[in-house]
């Protein structure tokens, strides 16, 4: 009760932000304890119909496939990686002369995609977005320590997600970035144990297990252990904190 009552305040308080994309934006407190809900993520595709009446079962990982195609499910994330190093902040995710496009504008949020990491240095040789598309071939981005710092402008996310990025592995995270990934729904922040980005390649094929908190390259033949993502995944499976808010009867349909 004083979860919900706490989250409604917050909710009340941004809800006339006019930056609304696939999920509105607010971030979430970080004392709040979510519960478990039904959802119906447009990013993820639920192998298993949940029946109208219960809520979704804890999360665990169906069986990879072993092509390299994007692939998911409600727990695994499947496809290639695009590695990246130390320090990728948000001006390198989406330049501040992008910031001007409104994602809640659908032709807007498709180009915003499109701009996706295209302020990384030269040093990348290998482009992230091919020139004239509107979203990546890389559905996983796999990232060193400190990943998402600069600026706490919520389109880094966005523009990753817009771009067809379902998760972001790394080996630690700027607060702000991972705090608007979770409540903007937009992609999943996920934290290794280990340096994987010193291991793995860009274009290898990857799967993420969420349930399992595990990396499989398919590659390397290695796997890697994730750290879980706690009470931030079912609000990201939501679509965003207002999708998961207006689910758990937080707020009305007519609030957000």
């Amino acid at each position: 009760m004083a979860a919900s009552t706490a989250l409604s305040s917050s909710i009340t308080t941004f809800k006339s932000s006019s930056f609304q994309p696939r999920a509105s934006y607010i971030n979430p407190l970080p004392s709040v304890k979510f519960q478990s809900i039904s959802s119906n993520n447009p990013l993820i595709s639920h192998s298993v119909p949940a029946s109208k009446n219960s809520t979704v079962a804890p999360l665990r990982s169906a069986a990879a496939s072993t092509t390299p195609e994007t692939t998911k499910t409600a727990t695994t994330f499947h496809g290639l990686c695009y590695v990246l190093g130390d320090n990728i902040d948000t001006d390198q995710i989406i330049p501040a002369e992008y910031l001007t496009l409104v994602p809640s504008n659908s032709d807007e949020y498709k180009k915003l995609g499109s701009y996706a990491l295209c302020g990384l240095p030269s040093s990348y040789q290998t482009r992230f977005i091919e020139p004239g598309e509107f979203t990546s071939k890389y559905s996983i981005v796999i990232g060193g320590d400190n990943f998402g710092c600069g600026s706490s402008r919520e389109h880094a996310p966005v523009a990753l997600g817009a771009a067809g990025v379902l998760a972001v592995v790394a080996e630690s995270y700027a607060r702000i970035f991972f705090r608007n990934s979770v409540s903007t729904g937009e992609v999943y922040p996920l934290e290794s144990e280990k340096r994987i980005c010193e291991e793995c390649k860009t274009g290898d094929v990857l799967t993420i297990e969420i349930g399992e908190s595990r990396l499989i390259n398919h590659t390397t033949g290695k796997e890697y252990k994730l750290k879980p993502i706690g009470d931030a995944g079912p609000v990201i499976e939501a679509g965003g904190i207002f999708a998961y808010a207006r689910k758990a009867g937080m707020i009305s349909a007519r609030e957000a």
